[in-house]
């Protein structure tokens, strides 16, 4: 390797692996904030948080790798054109696409490697941290409930519902229903205008202590003639104890793996079986919904041709049929209780109909958003490792054209062209999501619109001028205003 191509790619690797170092450490706080309410109050250990750091420093890497290399290459770039270094390249001969020869050749092998990583790695460190997140949630009963739901107690027995949590460690509840289980069936309903979960690490048993509160439970005679009655037993209480087994809870493996896979958590061979069978499965879905709307509405459907002209000619003779008796209205004819019957009951068929339809229609939008997803990450895969690419191509010849260095300005231009790059690419998946925009589109939409500037910033940079040519835009406006006078003369 020339000793030009040394340098700059050694320069450029101390700025790209020291970018990146700060940029991990900055997202993974960021993340942590996040997750904050998964973690804290939990009674973890240090090694199982390390372990959730290091199963979510994957999926990081479709946000901190773009940057870094936007910002490496800015960075790099922009201080050879501080220091003049890119004057003396040119002076000897070196242009600007032969000084960053080597940089290409690393950026390329990353973005393979970035491919890599986002079929086969991330995709395992998505299906981790789901584990963990709903292994976690199993550790306190506290963490189980959530506001507004009813909540399963593992191994309890029973579904709790709450309208409001408080405390450091969500032990003060409010507005508390619980479904006490016996046999698979709810038989007992207790109802408390506030409650207070309390625990002791000697104990495998919580206590739920409950105030101001009403105790329903339906009673089971053994005798069929009593069972008609529907006996239950009905009481107040101004503290209840509860007591609840957490031994299951207490021996829960925070690691232990599920069969829920999402299409983060899939590589491109098992997205592309799974959305062939998903675009096979709406359509069945869509075929099956028609048939039985249309039997139910007493249509018919035209299967071919020649159906269809058959039908064609029994509607004619048929309406040649009662041709004499088309004017006649056949409700006149019935007696009215009857037609107000025969109304009643098309108009409680049609709203059935529309109800069903509007049913169907919510559920298919659901599946077809799970189709949309899966055909989003699978193409994901492949534009972030082209994204890289592209970036650079966008961050040198910027670095190159501010001729600034440092951290200061190179940083700030750097988060503003990422922040464009990641919004745009947001408010596309979420377009594409719906159904608004072609998934595929969604996922490569704003590598595609950085394409066009990297060509273009590329050729300035190259021709050596400057990010907007001001002197030509005043030009065009004084060309523009000379001419509008020298109009005005002549008239």
């Amino acid at each position: 390797m020339p000793i030009i191509d040394r340098y700059v790619l050694s320069r450029f690797l101390y700025n790209f692996f020291g970018s990146f170092a700060v940029l991990m450490v900055i997202f993974i706080f960021q993340t942590i904030w996040l997750f904050i309410d998964d973690l804290a109050g939990k009674d973890l250990d240090l090694i199982i948080i390390g372990k959730f750091l290091f199963y979510l420093t994957p999926s990081l890497l479709d946000k901190v790798l773009p940057l870094t290399v936007l910002l490496s290459s800015i960075l790099t770039f922009g201080t050879f054109a501080e220091n003049y270094e890119f004057a003396a390249m040119k002076a000897s001969g070196i242009s600007l696409q032969k000084a960053m020869r080597s940089i290409v050749v690393f950026v390329t092998i990353l973005g393979i490697a970035t491919f890599f990583l986002a079929n086969n790695v991330i995709p395992v460190s998505e299906q981790k941290i789901f584990n963990m997140r709903k292994n976690i949630a199993k550790v306190k009963p506290a963490a189980v409930i959530v506001e507004g739901v009813f909540s399963d107690i593992e191994g309890a027995d029973m579904n709790m519902k709450v309208s409001e949590k408080a405390g450091d460690n969500d032990q003060f509840l409010k507005d508390i229903i619980i479904h006490q289980k016996q046999n698979s069936l709810n038989t007992t309903v207790i109802k408390a205008k506030e409650g207070e979960l309390i625990s002791s690490e000697e104990s495998d048993l919580i206590s739920l202590v409950l105030k101001d509160g009403h105790y329903y439970e339906e009673v089971q005679p053994k005798s069929n003639k009593n069972k008609r009655k529907h006996p239950f037993a009905r009481s107040e209480f101004e503290t209840y104890i509860k007591n609840i087994d957490i031994s299951e809870l207490n021996n829960q493996d925070l690691e232990a793996e599920s069969d829920i896979t999402t299409d983060k958590m899939k590589n491109v061979v098992r997205l592309r079986k799974d959305i062939d069978s998903l675009r096979k499965n709406n359509i069945n879905q869509v075929k099956a919904f028609s048939k039985n709307i249309t039997s139910r509405m007493g249509a018919f459907l035209i299967s071919d041709r020649d159906s269809l002209n058959k039908r064609k000619v029994e509607t004619k003779t048929i309406n040649d049929t009662v041709v004499v008796a088309k004017d006649v209205d056949l409700a006149s004819l019935l007696p009215e209780w009857q037609k107000t019957q025969v109304l009643e009951n098309a108009k409680n068929a049609v709203g059935n109909v529309l109800n069903s339809i509007r049913g169907k229609k919510e559920e298919l939008g659901k599946r077809y958003e799970v189709y949309n997803r899966h055909i989003l990450s699978l193409h994901k895969k492949f534009a972030l490792a082209f994204s890289c690419i592209i970036l650079f191509f966008v961050g040198a010849p910027l670095g190159a054209i501010i001729r600034k260095g440092g951290i200061g300005l190179p940083m700030v231009v750097a988060i503003v062209l990422f922040l464009a790059y990641y919004f745009l690419g947001v408010f596309a998946e979420n377009y594409a999501k719906k159904g608004n925009m072609l998934p595929m589109i969604g996922a490569w939409f704003s590598t595609l619109i950085m394409f066009p500037f990297s060509i273009i910033l590329t050729r300035r940079a190259t021709a050596d001028k400057g990010l907007m040519s001001i002197g030509n835009i005043l030009d065009g406006f004084t060309r523009v205003f000379k001419k509008k006078k020298d109009d005005a003369d002549n008239s």
